[in-house]
Order: structure tokens, then C-alpha cells, then sequence
């Protein structure tokens, strides 16, 4: 029996994976680590309520098998640049530098498909530079989650992105073949091909919208 640590456990793929983890006989424990109230209660869930500025003194009780790391952000909700690449950029590389000196087995990491360190694009390079500085930390397994555009209900509404789920929705008989890795995907279905990329110990790193689309729809209950 496992011990799963969660950060970003109130997204929208975050939200999902909590249900499932719940649901999912590996696990004896949940850790949540968050800065918002967590209403669900459930005897496996441990709740920890911290300040992500103060990662240093949560050490001790970073401790299990799986990291999950499901935080993000965008520049209408932090649109000061510096905080944006905190959350983005140095939590992600905060939380696996503690988990790995915490010798956690596995650690999975949300990033977004065309994720790329030289991207001029903000938000591309962020998630690029905490894919790379992950991998290279070597845990005994090191998943690297691409999805595309997100479809399912998040808690704060985005305009948006609303509109683009709706593009993507009707327009997804275009995304074939090499497009194939840009189709939207639901979130429940990222969260499904994550328990199954962990349970069946994956050779891949990277894991882009088809191959987890693949997963996710051949992911059966695991008891």
C-alpha cells in the first residue's frame, strides 16, 4: 500500500486524480498540500494547509511512494510576472528537489503539449524548464504529462477558454494523424491515464493528448 502526495489537488486535473486516488486500493494515504480549504474529507486524505513560500518547513511531511504535481496558473490570475514564474516555474522545482531528497519513488509532473525551455512564449518555457529540471533530478520514475487544450468544468470560470473548448469540440474530426497530439482531452481522462502510465511503470517520459486520450479510455477501476 502506497502513500500519494498531492499538490494542485482543487484543478481541474488535480480535482479528478483526487477522486480517483480516493477510489484506488494502492493507496492507503493522500496527502494534500494546499493553500485553500479543502471541503471533501475522507479517512485516507491528510490535509496540510501550508504556504508555498515556506516549502523548507513542510520537509517532514513530504514523505510516501508518488509525487503529483498538478499546480498552474495563467496571467489574468497572476499577472505580475515574477509570482507568475514562481508558481510555474520555481514550485515545481521546489517540490521535486524536497521530493527527491525525500526519496520519493515517482514523481508525475502537469505540464501542457508544446511545453518548451527555448519557447518565447512564458508559459511554453516555464513548463519546458521544470520538464528538464525534473528529469534530471532522476527519480526511479519520472512521468512528463503534455495534454492540450483541457476540457471539463473548472471552480473559477475562463471565458476564454470556454470558447476554445467549444472551437476544439466541434472542430476535433480535424486533429488526425500528426494532429492528433493538439485534439482536446478531458480532464477525467488525463487523470485516468495517469494512474495507468504509474500502474503499468511506462517506459515514456513525455506523454502528449493521443497517448494519454489511448490510456484514459482503456483505463479500467483498479482495485
Amino acid at each position: 500500500m502506497k502513500t500519494a502526495i498531492l499538490f494542485g489537488s482543487t484543478g481541474l486535473i488535480g480535482s479528478n486524480l483526487l477522486e480517483l486516488l480516493i477510489n484506488n486500493n494502492d493507496y492507503e494515504k493522500i496527502k494534500i498540500f494546499t493553500r485553500t480549504e479543502i471541503k471533501i474529507k475522507h479517512p485516507k486524505l491528510e490535509i496540510y494547509n501550508i504556504n508555498f513560500n515556506e516549502l523548507d518547513s513542510e520537509k517532514n511531511k513530504m514523505i510516501g511512494d508518488d509525487c503529483f504535481f498538478c499546480i498552474g496558473t495563467t496571467r489574468k490570475q497572476t499577472p505580475n510576472k515574477q509570482n507568475y514564474t514562481d508558481i510555474e516555474l520555481n514550485l515545481p522545482i521546489k517540490v521535486s528537489n524536497i521530493t527527491k531528497e525525500n526519496n520519493i519513488k515517482s514523481f508525475i509532473y502537469i505540464s501542457s503539449g508544446g511545453a518548451n525551455a527555448k519557447s518565447k512564449n512564458l508559459y511554453l518555457q516555464n513548463k519546458g524548464k521544470a520538464e528538464n529540471h525534473i528529469i534530471n533530478l532522476g527519480f526511479n520514475f519520472t512521468a512528463i504529462i503534455q495534454p492540450s487544450l483541457l476540457l471539463g468544468n473548472r471552480i473559477e470560470f475562463r471565458l476564454g477558454e470556454k470558447i476554445a473548448q467549444f472551437i476544439f469540440k466541434n472542430l476535433s474530426f480535424v486533429f488526425t494523424g500528426k494532429l492528433k497530439s493538439f485534439k482536446a482531452i478531458h480532464a477525467k481522462t488525463v487523470a485516468k491515464a495517469i494512474l495507468k502510465i504509474l500502474r503499468k511503470n511506462k517506459s515514456d517520459i513525455y506523454f502528449t493528448s493521443d497517448k494519454l486520450e489511448d490510456l484514459g479510455n482503456n483505463y479500467k477501476y483498479i482495485n
